[in-house]
C-alpha cells in the first residue's frame, strides 16, 4: 500500500509531527503519536467510495467524527486541515489555504485492540460480556431508518460480494454455488426481513463491526471506525451489524464465544426475530472477509468455507437443563449451547435472565424477593417457552435452564418442543457442594441465596423423567451430556 503522489508531502508532515510511520488500509493512512493519532483518508477512488476531491475528505472526516464521537467521544476529538502558507510550508491546522484534512484521535496502544486481545488469548467470558453490551447499547441509540426495502438491500449485498470476489483468486466456482444458495435463502427470509424493517430493526448502524473495530478505552470496550462512506451499507438490520462480530468471533475463536456474545445480546434486547435471518447475514459477512483477505493476498478460502457452513441446515432440537440452585445448570447449558444446531449455536433461555430483562436492568443488578412471586414466575416461564416455540420454528436450537422444580414446568417445556427433538437433563450434587457453590457466585444473574436453596431443596419434585446427571464434577457433566445427545450413550 502505499500513499497517493498528490498527498506525499502530507504524509510526510504527519510522520514528523507524529514520529511514527503510517499503519494503511487501501483508503486511510493514521499516524499514531505520543499525543494524539493523525488519520489521513487517501485520495482515491474506488468501486464503493471516492476520496479523490479534497472536499470530499473534509466530508468524511467529518462525517467519520459525526458517527463516531457518540460512541467513543474520549477517542475522537475534532478535524483540522493541512495548510499551505504563503511560504509553500505545510502545517497541521496553521494559516493559509486547506490543502487536506485530517481526523485526531486520541492514540489507543496496539495491544488495547480486541482482535489483538482475542489473539493473545485473553478475549475472556466477562470481556466477551462487555463487548455484548457495549453492541446493545450502541444499537438501542442507533436511529431508525424508515422506507428501507430490506430484502432488496440484502440482494444488493449479495450482488456486490460477487462482484468483489470476482479477479482475486477466489474459486469462481464456489463463489457461485454459494452465491445461488444465499439467493434462495434471502428469497426465503424475505417477509421476515421486510417485517424486521417495519419494525424498525433497519438502523443508521456502525457498519464495520469486527473485533478490529473494538478496543478497550478507559477499561471497558468501545467500537470506533463506524463505515462514514456509504449510507446503503450502513442503514441496516441490526442483526446483520451484529453478524460481522459474531462471524469473526467464530472464526478467530471458535463457536463458543460467538455463541456467549449472541447469548448475551438476546438476554439483554430479547430480539430472537433475528434468528431467522442469521445463517443469511453470517454468509454474507464471511463472504465480505473473504475478498477482502485475497484482495491483501490473504486466503480468502477458510472464509468461503465458514459462509457455505453457514447456509448448511441442522434440524432444531430443544434440551431443557433443570435442577437445584448450584447444580451448574447454566455451566452445562454454555457448554452444550455452541455445538447445537446451525451457528453460533442454540439460543440458551435462562429464567434468571428473562426476569431481570423484564424488570428493566441489567443481568447482574439484583430484585427484590417480590419479583419472584408466582404470578411474576409464571410470565417468565411463559415468555421462554413461547420464545423457544419461535426460535425452533425458524430453524434455531434452543437450551432452556431453569430449576424445573414443577412438574408442570417440565410438561410445558418439552411440550414447547413441538415436533422437534427433545432431551432434559436434570443435574443433582451434595448439599454441601451446591452450598459452596451458591455462597461463591459474583457477578451472576441468579439471586439465589443459601436460604433460597435450602427452602427449594425442601420441595418435592414429582417424578423426573429427564436424564439425570451428577453435576458435583462440571467436565464429566458436560462430556456425558455431549454423548448423550450425540445418541452414543442411552437417554
Amino acid at each position: 500500500m502505499t500513499i497517493p503522489a498528490e498527498q506525499e508531502a502530507v504524509a510526510a508532515l504527519l510522520a514528523r509531527i507524529t514520529g511514527a510511520a503510517p499503519i494503511e488500509t487501501h483508503i486511510s493512512a493514521v499516524y499514531v503519536g505520543q499525543d494524539a493519532a493523525l488519520k489521513l483518508k487517501k485520495a482515491v477512488r474506488l468501486p464503493f467510495l471516492d476520496f479523490s476531491t479534497l472536499g470530499a475528505r473534509e466530508r468524511f472526516c467529518r462525517r467519520e467524527l459525526e458517527l463516531n464521537q457518540p460512541a467513543a467521544p474520549g477517542i475522537y476529538r475534532d478535524v483540522l486541515p493541512v495548510t499551505r502558507a504563503s511560504d509553500g510550508s505545510l502545517a497541521l491546522d496553521g494559516e493559509g489555504e486547506a490543502v487536506d484534512w485530517v481526523l485526531r484521535m486520541a492514540p489507543v496502544l496496539p495491544e488495547d485492540f480486541l482482535d489483538r486481545i482475542a489473539a493473545r488469548g485473553r478475549l475472556d467470558g466477562a470481556l466477551l460480556d462487555a463487548v455484548a453490551d457495549a453492541v446493545v447499547a450502541l444499537h438501542a441509540r442507533a436511529p431508525v431508518t424508515a422506507g428501507v426495502d430490506a430484502p432488496a438491500r440484502m440482494r444488493a449485498v449479495l450482488a456486490g460480494n460477487v462482484e468483489s470476489c470476482a479477479g482475486t483468486g477466489l474459486d469462481e466456482a464456489r463463489v457461485a454455488a454459494i452465491a445461488a444458495a444465499l439467493a434462495a435463502r434471502i428469497d426465503a427470509a424475505a417477509p421476515l426481513l421486510a417485517d424486521r424493517a417495519a419494525k424498525g430493526f433497519v438502523r443508521r448502524c456502525h457498519g464495520d463491526l469486527h473485533l478490529g473495530n473494538l478496543c478497550l478505552w478507559e477499561g471497558r470496550p468501545v467500537a470506533f471506525d463506524a463505515l462514514e462512506f456509504d449510507e446503503a451499507l450502513a442503514r441496516i438490520d441490526v442483526g446483520y451489524d451484529l453478524a460481522f462480530l459474531l462471524m469473526d468471533l467464530d472464526v478467530r475463536l471458535g463457536r463458543a464465544a460467538a455463541n456467549r456474545v449472541m447469548n448475551r445480546i438476546l438476554a439483554r434486547g430479547f430480539d430472537i426475530g433475528m434468528l431467522g435471518a442469521l445463517p443469511v447475514w453470517l454468509a454474507l459477512r464471511a463472504m465480505v472477509r473473504a475478498h477482502v483477505e485475497a484482495r491483501r493476498g490473504g486466503d480468502g478460502a477458510p472464509y468461503l468455507d465458514a459462509a457455505a457452513g453457514y447456509l448448511r441446515p441442522v434440524p432444531p432440537r430443544l434440551v431443557a437443563v433443570g435442577g437445584l440452585q448450584g447444580t451448574g445448570k447454566t455451566w452445562l447449558a454454555r457448554a452444550l449451547a455452541p455445538a447445537l444446531g446451525v451457528a453460533p449455536g442454540a439460543l440458551h433461555l435462562r429464567t434468571d435472565e428473562v426476569r431481570k430483562r423484564r424488570a428493566g436492568i441489567a443481568p447482574e443488578e439484583r430484585l427484590p424477593e417480590s419479583a419472584y412471586a408466582p404470578a411474576e414466575s409464571a410470565a417468565v416461564h411463559g415468555e421462554i417457552f413461547a420464545a423457544a416455540r419461535a426460535t425452533l420454528d425458524a430453524g434455531h436450537s434452543v437450551v432452556v435452564d431453569a430449576v424445573f422444580l414443577d412438574p408442570a414446568m417440565r410438561q410445558a417445556a418439552r411440550a414447547a418442543a413441538g415436533p422437534h427433538p427433545f432431551h432434559g437433563f436434570w443435574l443433582e450434587a451434595p448439599m454441601a457442594v451446591l452450598r459452596r457453590r451458591v455462597e461463591g457466585r459474583s457477578h451472576d444473574a441468579s439471586d439465589a441465596t443459601v436460604a433460597v436453596l435450602e427452602r427449594a431443596a425442601q420441595a418435592d419434585p414429582g417424578p423426573v423423567d429427564w436424564q439425570r446427571l451428577d453435576s458435583s464434577g462440571d467436565s464429566r457433566t458436560a462430556a456425558f451430556a455431549a454423548l448423550a445427545l450425540n445418541g452414543k450413550i442411552e437417554a
